[in-house]
């Protein structure tokens, strides 16, 4: 079986077993590693904001893994020997859909474009959200720019202490 469609099979138990304790499904990898076949399980939990009270916790990863583990048991999804993680995207979590600027909008975070915006492929600041297809981006330096999403090709939150 292609590793695409046992990821799309993992991704769709695992957002059952994750929607029973109010989890969503950020990213599923199944990929070879130094240590051998590692199935990687990214759990989000819906909402707004991802402060240290309404993130995922240690205990709602070690819920699903469990859990998820019996169900691919059962299910026999995965035709090789293979090593589950479960994790949270971290405080450094990655930035991928509009939803996400949305969702983020207020917090720190960094952008790298493929071409330059405003004469800049990188930017740092604080995010506005969205505007049609743009995301807007207040630089330390007072200015607010408007970068096209489909210009980005990398974006995460910064880490805030």
């Amino acid at each position: 079986m292609p590793s695409a469609d046992i990821v799309e099979q993992v991704r769709e138990l695992a957002a059952r077993v994750a929607g029973t304790y109010g989890l969503d499904i950020f990213d599923v990898q199944f990929r070879r590693e130094a240590t051998g076949m590692v199935l990687r399980i990214r759990l989000d939990r819906p909402g707004p904001a991802a402060t240290a009270e309404d993130s995922v916790s240690v205990d709602d990863c070690a819920r699903v893994s469990r859990d998820l583990s019996a169900v691919l048991d059962v299910e026999d999804v995965v035709p090789t020997v293979y090593t589950l993680e479960v994790s949270s995207p971290g405080l450094d979590r990655p930035l991928r859909h509009a939803a996400d600027y949305r969702r983020f909008a207020g917090r720190r975070a960094k952008l790298v474009m493929r071409e330059a915006i405003d004469g800049q492929t990188f930017f740092k600041g604080t995010l506005g959200g969205m505007a049609d297809h743009d995301v807007l981006v207040d630089t330390d330096d007072g200015r607010r720019h408007r970068v096209p999403l489909h210009v980005i090709t990398r974006a995460n939150l910064e880490v805030e202490f």
